[in-house]
């Protein structure tokens, strides 16, 4: 099995679906807008296959931080040198930059970032940490 896709509702939909493509080179689907409720996404796809779908609708709750659900997306930009220039680029324009590069206390090699809408991005090495204790293989 594998997670098809994420989705993430927006305020700003073309904004959202621009910097995606900027940063990390996914590529966008024609936009679906359904005009009976007024949804309204693109489904991007990344070079790995995983895809983010954003969408937008009226009437949206606002978010509040630090609350049950969905804290961030981790996306994999190469190894610690990539993680650093991909860091220095979101700094530079103007992106803040919450933590790190840094390695974590489980191990990951990281940098959090935030895109146009707050939303928690981890850069992170292609390699999955290697600890005591951590394993990648299924179990029942």
């Amino acid at each position: 099995m594998k997670i098809e896709h994420i989705a993430l509702y927006v305020n700003d939909l073309e904004k959202m679906r621009t910097f995606y493509e900027t940063y990390f080179q996914a590529v966008s689907n024609p936009k679906y807008h359904n005009p009976k409720t007024g949804f309204q996404s693109y489904f991007l796809t990344f070079d790995s296959g995983s895809r983010l779908e954003l969408t937008t609708k009226k009437f949206l709750s606002p978010r509040v931080s630090e609350s049950l659900g969905y804290t961030h997306l981790a996306i994999a930009v190469g190894d610690q040198a990539d993680v650093d220039r991909y860091a220095q680029r979101f700094a530079e324009d103007g992106y803040p930059l919450l933590n790190g590069p840094r390695t974590t206390g489980d191990g990951y090699y990281e940098a959090v970032v935030q895109d146009p809408e707050g939303n928690l991005i981890e850069l992170t090495t292609d390699d999955l940490p290697s600890q005591k204790g951590f394993c990648n293989e299924r179990r029942f």
